[in-house]
């Protein structure tokens, strides 16, 4: 997982190849951290928010029917376990680490799981609507006994994800870091390697890694298979056709906006790790990775926006989960003032929604 308030170890810096690290000091000054601060508060509010309603809906009001539905409930749930990771990792790098190597490794882990298995899943994502436009005929028939595949499918993307984030889980330390303008030792907790070799080769393979499978590989995915559906829905008689063509330039243009600054600069930096650089250009490109990965975050915000409340069904799905919310709320509020005339009035409405009704490729 990525440093969200500094650079990680494996980008610039580490005991082994920058020894002498007060030299330039590559901290976020205090405004900086505070701004910070405040939009990783705001994504883990919305993306905690959003997620969780994503992940409830399926539990409880819409069963998972289709393919698609199995990927949307995997992409929340990795999503979910990054803003919940998030607010601890901030708090953590502001006040020294305080807590232990588990929670060191596990923490740090988070964003790495979630990268690879959020990503991949948004490819599986728009390969099954490609099978389901576009090669509709084919296709007829088939697709209500894929469904022990798509769960199949989802398993083997989370083990692919864990094996990729073995790295940062094996060489992720806690050690205590000497501060010479405050005179104080502080707990850290980053990519930390005993031999040259190992921490040469790490700090290439764990960004190209990021960059190849985490980016590039999705990003070819999705463009060649919304490319296809988009051909197919011109030449398809729907009245509907230009606002599904909308959603799909939606999902790329969000995906690209996302997360190509963040990438261009971890090429960038991870090209120029082993050669001299002056340290206000480092600081520079600290900066510009720090705000970058912001803008990287916010994808898991608008993945349940792009992929969930975007359908017709599952907004009906998401009033209802209000409904039910405000029920209970005014229950609870009558059981407290001993007067049930309250529930008399409010039925929750969670088995009164067809569950057999399936989200479509691309309803709005």
């Amino acid at each position: 997982m990525e440093d969200p308030t500094d650079i990680p170890d494996y980008y610039y810096g580490s005991e082994v190849t920058d020894p002498y690290p007060e030299l330039c000091n590559l901290d976020l000054n205090p405004s900086e951290v505070i701004t910070q601060t405040y939009i990783h508060s705001i994504i883990c509010a919305f993306g905690l928010v959003g997620n969780a309603l994503v992940i409830v809906t399926y539990i409880f009001y819409k069963k998972t029917k289709t393919m698609t539905d199995v990927y949307l409930f995997s992409v929340a749930l990795a999503d979910l376990i990054f803003v919940v990771a998030l607010p601890f990792i901030i708090y953590n790098e502001q006040h020294g680490w305080l807590m232990g190597q588990v929670a060191c490794k596990i923490l740090r882990s988070a964003y790495s799981i979630n990268l690879y298995s959020g990503m991949l899943l948004l490819a599986c994502i728009s390969g099954d609507r490609y099978v389901a436009i576009v090669r509709a005929r084919r296709s007829f028939g088939t697709r209500s006994r894929t469904l022990i595949y798509s769960r199949l499918i989802c398993l083997v993307v989370w083990v692919f994800a864990l094996t990729l984030t073995l790295p940062t889980l094996i060489y992720t330390e806690l050690y205590e870091e000497y501060d010479l303008t405050t005179n104080s030792v502080t707990m850290m907790c980053q990519l930390s390697f005993s031999k040259y070799e190992t921490a040469k080769l790490m700090k290439v393979l764990v960004p190209s890694l990021q960059m190849a499978i985490g980016f590039l590989l999705p990003l070819s995915v999705m463009v060649f298979c919304y490319s296809s559906i988009a051909c197919t829905l011109v030449r398809a008689q729907s009245r509907q056709r230009q606002k599904a063509i909308r959603v799909i330039l939606a999902v790329v243009v969000v995906f690209i906006v996302c997360h190509l600054p963040y990438n261009m600069a971890l090429l960038d930096h991870t090209l120029s790790l082993f050669k001299e650089r002056s340290c206000e250009a480092e600081k520079i490109k600290v900066q510009v990775l720090a705000i970058s990965r912001s803008v990287a975050y916010l994808h898991c915000c608008l993945n349940p926006i792009l992929y969930a409340f975007i359908g017709v069904k599952f907004r009906s799905h998401f009033r209802q989960i209000i409904l039910d919310l405000w029920c209970f709320g005014k229950k609870y509020i009558s059981n407290a003032r001993a007067s049930p005339r309250t529930s008399d009035f409010c039925i929750p409405g969670r088995m009164s929604l067809d569950g057999s009704n399936n989200m479509s490729s691309f309803s709005v």
